[in-house]
């Protein structure tokens, strides 16, 4: 059923109804017209910028030009393919930088660089733009190193959210990126620094479906949420082989994934400063909100918060994340190249207000770039794409 937003962000301040001949949890329909709001904003106000973009020249990057990241399940079978391929291919590759961490490969060295800064990236005035820079360096590897052709899709958290079995990024075929782990008794999962439940779903072992299987992953686990998983790396250097562990967890995306969740952080109150937003997007001590319901309606590997990236799908929830970001980032000029918070998560140690001249640290990953160069995918320097 086709609806529109009132434009009026004020209405929402004051409970009003923001939306009209819509079902009030259909959640993908409102995404779809916030999707159309921000790209007729786009049109509006977009400059043509320099791009640099590996291998672009003098090239300026404009809406026409810029890369497109897609949603999984509006992907073809072969591009679902050429997708997982070029991860495949992270796995062969070697490491670069072996002697800061266990990593065996490529695909392990992203999890080390994010195990390594994840006191200084979550709850902090960079976990949005650091997370994106991150994103942006694995497209980059997959297309430069593995023959990707195409742009880092996301998982759209607002269809499938009470069945994830039927989800295209879950469902276990050879073009998801795998299905839930075995079986594995546990009482459930502690989110939230332990504050809040979450039951056990039918998994918790060893993924058994999908492309992975078979896979090894070296680093973690740290701070795992389900249960019964044991925690044993407490250094990046430690060297831990082991299978990826999956438990598809509805009562994470079922609770979280909703109309009202999703109109609070991009048109309510939650999302008048950035402050405001990120701290919803992530959520506080004793809540769940939408960026950690992606990780613990993962569970498994996914739902460690040092080592999340070992589940492949980490890369698609963060596409997620940044697709809101961006589409609040366009919906909210005046506030779109702010930071807000410390550099420290949740302030803890004490420490300064974060900057936009704050350097994005990747390591071996990718040069370190300032906050500010992040802030407009359009910016060309070097960021150069737009979500659909």
């Amino acid at each position: 059923m086709r609806f529109s937003l009132v434009p009026a962000v004020g209405a929402l301040l004051f409970g009003a109804t923001l939306i009209t001949g819509a079902p009030p949890n259909d959640a993908a329909e409102i995404l779809q017209d916030l999707q159309r709001q921000a790209e007729a904003k786009l049109r509006e106000t977009n400059k043509p910028t320099p791009s640099t973009r590996p291998g672009d020249g003098d090239q300026t990057c404009t809406l026409a030009n810029a890369a497109v990241r897609k949603d999984w399940e509006h992907m073809s079978s072969n591009q679902k393919k050429d997708y997982i391929k070029a991860v495949k291919c992270l796995w062969k590759l070697p490491s670069v930088d072996p002697d800061f961490s266990a990593a065996q490969n490529h695909f392990d060295d992203f999890v080390a660089v994010h195990m390594n800064q994840t006191n200084f990236i979550h709850g902090t005035a960079n976990f949005l733009t650091w997370h994106r820079y991150m994103m942006w360096l694995w497209e980059q590897k997959l297309r430069n190193q593995c023959g990707y052709t195409g742009y880092l899709p996301y998982w759209n958290w607002f269809k499938h959210q009470d069945d994830l079995y039927k989800s295209p990024v879950f469902d276990g075929s050879d073009t998801s990126l795998g299905g839930d782990g075995e079986y594995f008794a546990h009482n459930g999962s502690l989110v939230s620094a332990g504050r809040i439940w979450l039951p056990s779903g039918k998994g918790g072992g060893c993924v058994k479906s999908g492309p992975f299987v078979g896979y090894t992953i070296n680093i973690g686990p740290v701070q795992p949420a389900m249960q019964g998983y044991t925690p044993v790396v407490t250094d990046v250097k430690h060297l831990n082989p082991r299978c990826q562990r999956r438990d598809l967890t509805m009562a994470a995306s079922t609770s979280t994934f909703t109309a009202e969740n999703l109109l609070n952080v991009t048109l309510g109150p939650a999302s008048a400063t950035i402050g405001h937003f990120q701290d919803e997007l992530q959520g506080t001590y004793g809540t769940l909100r939408l960026h950690g319901a992606g990780h613990h309606a993962m569970g498994g590997d996914g739902g460690d918060v040092f080592t999340s990236p070992n589940d492949p799908a980490f890369y698609l929830h963060h596409a997620m994340v940044d697709r809101l970001f961006w589409i609040w980032q366009i919906l909210h000029p005046a506030e779109a190249n702010k930071v807000n918070g410390t550099i420290t998560f949740r302030n803890t140690p004490p420490s300064r207000e974060g900057t936009v001249d704050d350097m994005l640290d990747m390591r071996g990953l990718g040069p370190a770039i300032p906050i500010k160069d992040v802030f407009n995918t359009l910016g060309g320097t070097p960021l150069c794409y737009i979500y659909v």
